[in-house]
């Protein structure tokens, strides 16, 4: 007797199924047929792309119609064997995920909208709102094209909206004879971060006499660990005149786009005059000290990231008097397959011109003062840090025309899970500056903003970080570490002000009432002599929902030491302790949402894959 061959995806005709009654014995396909084109895929039609996995055999293409509110998505699949998992999920995890998948039982192939439960299990959803488009097979492998609204209104999707999206992804290395045999949790899966709804932002042109330079660390031998980041200073040449940065944009070392997580280029402070010469992990023992004061933003990219570009009549002034020569770059790369002796030049390459534009662009850093005062307690699931850029700051160092913030980074370290910057004015607030819900610490980059905020003198900006905390036993203090926490954002504006740190913390002499509280209330002894330091303070407080809850109040109710701080680090003139919380009297409206129309017509199964000419993979 012959034996059946499995199936290959070779040579591929899509039909698009009408009602399918799915179960595991058998289909009734009721099939309404469609044509599809056997064009070549157009790779200028998916402006933006990624490689899904660390060996790239998996390569994402996508482009966003704000007019249909839809993702469109290309997948390239250089080896496919039975079948693709593609999708996302809150934070990465592939239990309760909402996936596109495309499945193989030996003799026919499937693609359908589907979502996996708690266990991992796969279930066939309702409504088909991942909608098949195409395949394709090329030398090159599969191209795979598909859409999503951007809302469904589906309980079992995903809502897609600004800011990180943790996509998640694997491959079927056997058939399957129903959806429902899947189950996620066997799978070797894997998770890629993207911004998925880029700003429509118009290019500007590059200037005749641009200059271009590369910041990257030579010849660096990978570590074979999975996540590492990597510090490396240079210098500028001696005497460099003020220029402009006009354009960046990344230099990845060919064959190493699937390990190249995120590159930042900081220059350092000017009150040192040399910055010993370090090339090495950044949390190195052996790093210099001094490499904590090289913490000015210039660049920032990550994977998925297109150029950066300034507007026209802006641009990022570097080298000059007032300007530091040292630059630390700073390069993230994720080799969770652990690969051994790749050496790598990654880095950014900055494009600038010496012939000044009219606005100089500043970076302005808002949210929470580096201090231990401002702590995270252990075990939470959700903690919000509040920092304030008071009306009263804005309106003694803001020009009188305001400043307009086109650019944002979003900073945490690995506790970080949202991070929001609103603008409030006369106590309600009017915009959003930037906002990511599913903020992940391990994707950090500069994202033009789809629309520029202006800011006046008297203006409040709030900044909210969220942490969770629930893998930790310690509390967490604010601080430089990557251990410690951080709550920032990096706006980048014009015109250039003074102002370069508007940023708060909680009234010191108010957190020694807590521990007075603890002691009083708790039966513990927290040392409240005047040589305690408060990481000392904080590690003896007993923590549970009482000592929690009551520190939460503390920073929601009590006074602010309010930093208004010059380029120079020192506060402008005028009173900045114990200042009152600010009011915010009226909160945005929730954005709304609307859902698409259900057609009779709409397909409420899987689309069936012919596949002509059997033959092993």
């Amino acid at each position: 007797m012959a034996r059946r061959r499995p199936c290959s995806f070779t040579h591929l005709k899509i039909t698009t199924v009408v009602p399918i009654y799915f179960t595991m014995i058998g289909l009734v396909l009721a099939l309404s047929l469609v044509t599809l084109h056997d064009t070549t895929p157009v790779a200028s039609s998916f402006p933006y792309t990624v490689p899904l996995d660390p060996e790239g055999s998996l390569q994402l293409f996508w482009n966003v119609s704000y007019a249909e509110k839809v993702v469109n998505f290309q997948i390239l699949i250089k080896n496919l064997k039975f079948g693709m998992i593609f999708g996302m999920s809150d934070r990465g995890d592939f239990e309760g995920a909402d996936l596109a998948v495309l499945w193989s039982d030996g003799l026919s192939s499937y693609f359908g909208d589907a979502w996996s439960d708690e266990n991992g299990h796969l279930h066939i959803d309702s409504h088909q709102d991942y909608q098949l488009l195409s395949a394709q097979q090329t030398p090159e492998g599969l191209y795979l094209v598909f859409r999503r609204p951007f809302t469904t209104c589906d309980p079992n999707d995903y809502l897609i909206e600004d800011g990180t999206v943790h996509l998640v992804y694997a491959l079927l290395e056997k058939p399957f004879q129903s959806l429902s045999a899947i189950n996620v949790s066997l799978l070797q899966r894997g998770l890629q971060r993207v911004q998925l709804l880029k700003p429509e932002v118009h290019t500007p042109q590059l200037p005749k006499d641009v200059i271009t330079m590369d910041v990257r660390a030579p010849n660096v031998v990978i570590p074979d660990k999975e996540t590492t980041y990597w510090c490396y200073i240079t210098e500028l040449p001696k005497d460099f005149p003020k220029h402009h940065i006009v354009m960046y944009e990344p230099v990845i070392t060919q064959g190493h786009g699937a390990i190249v997580h995120h590159i930042e280029v900081f220059q350092c402070s000017e009150e040192y005059d040399v910055i010993p010469h370090y090339s090495g992990p950044c949390d190195s023992k052996m790093r210099p000290q001094r490499l904590d004061y090289c913490r000015h933003v210039l660049a920032a990219w990550a994977m998925g990231a297109k150029a950066f570009y300034y507007p026209e009549d802006v641009g990022l002034a570097f080298g000059g008097s007032r300007s530091s020569r040292f630059l630390r770059l700073e390069v993230h790369y994720h080799n969770p397959l652990e690969l051994r002796g790749l050496r790598d030049s990654s880095g950014i390459r900055l494009h600038y011109t010496p012939s000044l534009r009219r606005y100089d662009a500043g970076i302005m850093e808002l949210g929470l003062v580096y201090t231990p005062v401002m702590a995270i307690p252990p075990h939470q699931t959700e903690f919000v840090l509040t920092g304030y850029c008071t009306d009263k700051c804005t309106n003694l160092a803001l020009p009188s025309g305001g400043i307009h913030i086109f650019a944002s980074q979003l900073h945490t370290h690995l506790t970080g899970r949202a991070v929001t910057t609103v603008m409030v004015r006369d106590g309600r607030e009017i915009a959003i500056v930037n906002q990511d819900k599913h903020f992940s610490p391990h994707f950090q980059e500069i994202r033009m903003l789809k629309k520029p905020v202006s800011v006046l003198p008297g203006d409040l900006l709030v900044t909210r970080c969220s942490y969770n905390t629930e893998d930790r036993s310690r509390v967490t203090l604010g601080g430089f570490s990557i251990t410690d926490e951080m709550c920032v954002n990096y706006i980048h504006y014009y015109p250039r002000t003074e102002l370069e740190l508007c940023k708060s913390n909680v009234d010191p002499g108010y957190l020694k009432k807590y521990f007075n509280l603890v002691n009083r209330f708790g039966g513990e002894e927290v040392c409240t002599c005047p040589q305690a330091a408060v990481t000392e303070q904080f590690n003896e407080v007993p923590w549970n929902s009482f000592t929690t809850e009551v520190l939460d109040s503390l920073y929601s109710y009590s006074p602010i030491s309010m930093h208004c701080n010059k380029s120079s680090a020192v506060r402008f003139p005028g009173e900045w302790e114990r200042q009152p919380l600010p009011v915010i009297k009226q909160a945005l409206p929730p954005t709304a949402t609307s859902c698409p129309p259900r057609g009779d017509s709409e397909p409420t199964g899987p689309a069936l894959v012919d596949i002509k000419n059997l033959g092993y993979h």
